[in-house]
């Protein structure tokens, strides 16, 4: 079985999910992990699928072909080793520049960035806009996270954004 990584994007309308499954189920394959959105308007998406190795040039051609959606099929790969995962949630008022700080600092870390989530809404007591991220983080030396604990609380004493940490 070959494990392909499926990303899409489209404008949003009903039927893409259905289209690309049924691509999927047509050459024996099996949908494994996906994250599926609507955003402003259109549909975007990744998808991880495995499907049988004599399948793949047909399932790509198939998975291209499908209308309104623009698909890019690559090769994946499996992690041999579960690294310990732990969320992120961060918390507070909206501006400009805390995206960048976070995955400054998880970068800088070496770590790396499994999922993540952004939204705003709105302050519901001082009006204005909080905004909300949950990154999922990996971890694989226990020690790293306490020293990307302590950076990210000083940027988030700088930005005033509230962080909490979990076991993902």
């Amino acid at each position: 079985m070959s494990i392909l990584v499926i990303t899409v994007i489209g404008t949003d309308r009903a039927g893409l999910v259905s289209a690309l499954a049924g691509v999927v189920a047509d050459h024996g394959g099996n949908w494994t992990r996906s994250q599926l959105a609507e955003l402003a308007g259109a549909f975007a998406g990744i998808v991880v699928v495995e499907v049988p190795d004599a399948h793949v040039d047909a399932f790509t051609a198939d998975a291209l072909a499908i209308d309104g959606l623009e698909v890019v099929v690559q090769g994946g790969h499996e992690a041999e080793a579960a690294p310990r995962q732990v969320t992120l949630e961060v918390l507070g008022n909206d501006r400009p520049g805390i995206v960048k700080e976070i995955s400054r600092v998880v970068a800088r870390h070496g770590l790396s960035i499994l999922e993540l989530t952004t939204d705003t809404r709105e302050a519901p007591m001082t009006g204005g806009r909080l905004f909300e991220a949950r990154l999922v983080v990996e971890v694989t030396d226990p020690a790293d996270l306490e020293r990307v604990h302590d950076d990210l609380e000083q940027i988030a004493a700088e930005l005033m954004v509230d962080l909490s940490w979990g076991e993902a």
